[in-house]
């Protein structure tokens, strides 16, 4: 069984921190520091843990910023080559996910020591990411931060142009939202556009996970982006853009298919045949798919399928999944076959009754029907509740 992410943050790597700290700081207080830090760790996770070293930070470095700054800077172990989740904290100082509560310490105190603190989340970038403490300045000085961010859109070194991209990211995951970027995503955009085309996939990868963040807010907006960067663009660019726009086209945005080449399909209508109009729980739902053109020329397709799944009180909420994206011939016709799981998750509770299923070819839907869930129990359904 997979290690818990959470484990990333352990005693171990919480000593390690201790003792590069006191190199840097001969009478910091290792044991106090690890007390503290490691405060019933098992029951906290990931991000609590960070916070709860970065108290312990806060309660044993010098209250000085410069001189925590210089022994923060001084701890710091070997540059990162490609995988962030390579660094660790080891004999050449701390890196990798330890670094995280010491961005956090330069986020929270360091607005004082601008300058400093963006040497310092540079500097931290390289041996892991500074993706969460740079948002603390992107909201209380954004104006400063973003010219800084410009500049470091040309750093020679990949994590440091990663954190641009990453660091601007509206709606990071586990980190602070920036509120302002989410009302009017364009100056992260002026960003996004110096690094399309980096040299790196990893910083290119990052690009498109903001554009993705910055459609769910402005879905038109990165249709028109998506559309501006497809003219000309290289085979990695194009991989970058369709990766930026994967949330609009599980959307069926019309415009952001068109622009990556899913114009309205030319079909006769579709025809939808459940295999399994009852379907018991735990079991598939079985359809076949018949798809027919009546083009002249060949056309791309994006088909996918909805399942309306029944609540508590009634109502239905719609889930899309993936069928398919292929290539239908002139006057060409397609068949596809599927079965979908309907088992226990962790992410839904399946209630009995009527449910949909919808199939959705180039943003419009082209049909739909009914299908049974059958519970398989009292108790089943006590247990799925539970």
């Amino acid at each position: 069984m997979a290690e818990p992410f959470k484990n990333l943050f352990n005693e171990k790597i919480i000593e390690g921190m201790a003792e590069h700290f006191k190199k840097q700081w001969s009478i910091f207080d290792t044991k106090g520091f690890k007390t503290a830090a490691s405060n019933n760790l098992e029951s906290l996770e990931l991000k609590q843990r960070s916070d709860q070293i970065m108290d312990a930070m806060v309660q044993y470095l010098p209250t000085d910023f410069k001189k925590a700054s210089k022994i923060m800077l001084g701890s710091l172990g070997t540059p990162l080559a490609d995988d962030v989740s390579a660094g660790t904290v080891d004999a050449n100082g701390i890196a990798g996910w330890a670094v995280m509560p010491m961005a956090h310490y330069v986020g929270v105190h360091g607005h004082d020591h601008f300058d400093l603190s963006m040497t310092l989340l540079r500097e931290m970038t390289i041996c892991s990411s500074s993706e969460f403490g740079i948002r603390f300045f992107l909201i209380k000085s954004p104006k400063e931060t973003l010219a800084i961010l410009k500049r470091w859109s040309k750093d020679d070194n990949q994590h440091v142009r990663r954190l641009v991209s990453e660091g601007s990211r509206p709606r990071l995951p586990w980190a602070m939202r920036l509120p302002l970027f989410i009302t009017d995503p364009i100056p992260v955009i002026d960003l996004l556009e110096r690094l399309k085309d980096d040299k790196k996939e990893y910083v290119r990868r990052s690009v498109a996970n903001n554009l993705n963040d910055i459609a769910k807010d402005h879905p038109d907006l990165v249709a028109d982006i998506a559309a501006q960067w497809m003219q000309g663009a290289s085979d990695e660019r194009k991989k970058m853009i369709r990766h930026a726009c994967r949330t609009l086209i599980k959307n069926g945005h019309k415009k952001t298919l068109k622009v990556l080449g899913y114009g309205k399909a030319k079909i006769h209508k579709a025809e939808l045949e459940l295999l399994t109009p009852k379907v018991k729980f735990g079991k598939e739902l079985q359809f076949t798919l018949s798809v027919r053109s009546k083009s002249t020329k060949e056309q791309a397709l994006m088909i996918d399928y909805v399942i309306h799944h029944q609540k508590a009180n009634g109502s239905t909420t719609p889930k899309v999944f993936k069928l398919r994206a292929t290539t239908l011939a002139a006057k060409g016709s397609l068949i596809i076959q599927k079965k979908h799981a309907i088992k226990k998750i962790t992410t839904r509770v399946y209630y009995p009754g009527t449910h949909k299923i919808e199939v959705i070819v180039n943003g419009d839907c082209v049909a739909e029907t009914e299908f049974q869930l059958l519970m398989q129990s009292p108790r089943t359904q006590k247990k799925q509740r539970a």
